[in-house]
């Protein structure tokens, strides 16, 4: 009787013990009310969010609390540490924003998916801080290029949007207020378009690009390069930071340059809920539009270069 009391004992407890090993498996996903990084799931096929108390009261101390997160092992075997052992941040700072981070040169010897997952996971573990509106990567002082050469940019939650829809439901088509030049390049003229869009691009984004191609009604003339490179555009509490390669700083048309800037700055204002723009180059906000227009501060909308309609 003993014996068979022991065995009946040895069941239970194993009966008791099974759900814990099972839970010790399976992944936790955060409480709504809970903070949390993103690491790399079991598999490295892709980001899971990993519950993490994010500290600090600031942006700038919120993102070290991040970094430290990414860059320490976790203790649960279903999240994969975000960077390979070899590749490590060399340095970082915040600006406007924008979290710059720059690795050593064991980063661009990751594999192209991987290197996409761990650019994933940094961008949206950082955007979980205060005030971020952006990352700018780059690798021993140098920005972070994609495979055809072109600069990656300040990267937001935007580009990291999957569309599970199918392709019918992918695109929409929305009404934009934009602003072009006059025929003297003096003042600015509105015209409203009709834009059909991929539903994972950002409003922001279409307005920028939209602006950069010009108009295609009578009426009204082009004001930005079309040989700048849009680097990123996104909105944070109240303002659109819109971010250009060198090239922006040049004009392609005789138009007066704060024509061509406010076609931008309106535009934008216009049609999202930003009420400032800031621009940058390549990331830097101390530079002058054809060394007259100072873009070191956020503009707001000018309606008195708008030209009376008749």
């Amino acid at each position: 009787m003993r014996k068979k009391k022991g065995r009946w004992l040895s069941f239970l407890f194993m009966m008791l013990l099974i759900p814990g090993l099972l839970a010790c498996g399976k992944q936790k996903e955060p409480e709504d009310d809970d903070s949390y990084i993103y690491s790399l799931n079991e598999d490295q096929t892709g980001i899971v969010k990993r519950p993490y108390p994010i500290g600090g009261e600031d942006t700038k101390s919120q993102v070290e609390s991040i970094l430290k997160g990414l860059e320490t092992p976790s203790d649960e075997i279903e999240y994969t540490d975000v960077f390979p052992e070899n590749v490590k941040i060399r340095e970082w700072n915040v600006q406007d924003s924008i979290v710059y981070v720059d690795f050593n040169s064991a980063y661009l010897e990751m594999e192209t998916i991987h290197e996409k997952l761990v650019r994933s996971a940094l961008v949206q573990s950082l955007l979980q801080a205060d005030q971020v509106a952006g990352v700018w990567i780059s690798v021993e002082g140098n920005a972070l290029k994609e495979t055809d050469g072109k600069v990656v940019g300040i990267l937001n939650e935007d580009d990291f949007v999957e569309n599970t829809g199918s392709s019918l439901n992918s695109y929409q088509t929305t009404t934009l207020k934009l602003y072009f030049a006059n025929e003297s390049g003096s003042k600015l003229v509105e015209q409203t378009v009709e834009a059909k869009y991929n539903s994972n691009l950002s409003i922001e984004k279409l307005i920028v690009e939209k602006v950069m191609q010009g108009p295609k009604k009578s009426g009204a003339y082009p004001t930005l390069n079309p040989d700048a490179t849009l680097l990123g555009a996104t909105i944070k509490n109240g303002i659109c930071y819109v971010n250009f390669d060198s090239e922006f700083l040049d004009s392609a048309y005789d138009v007066k340059p704060e024509v061509a800037v406010y076609s931008l700055v309106n535009s934008l204002i216009e049609g999202t809920p930003a009420s400032k723009v800031q621009i940058t180059i390549n990331g830097e906000k101390n530079a002058k539009y054809m060394e007259m227009i100072d873009l070191s501060q956020p503009l707001q909308r000018n309606m008195d270069l708008v030209e009376e309609k008749k």
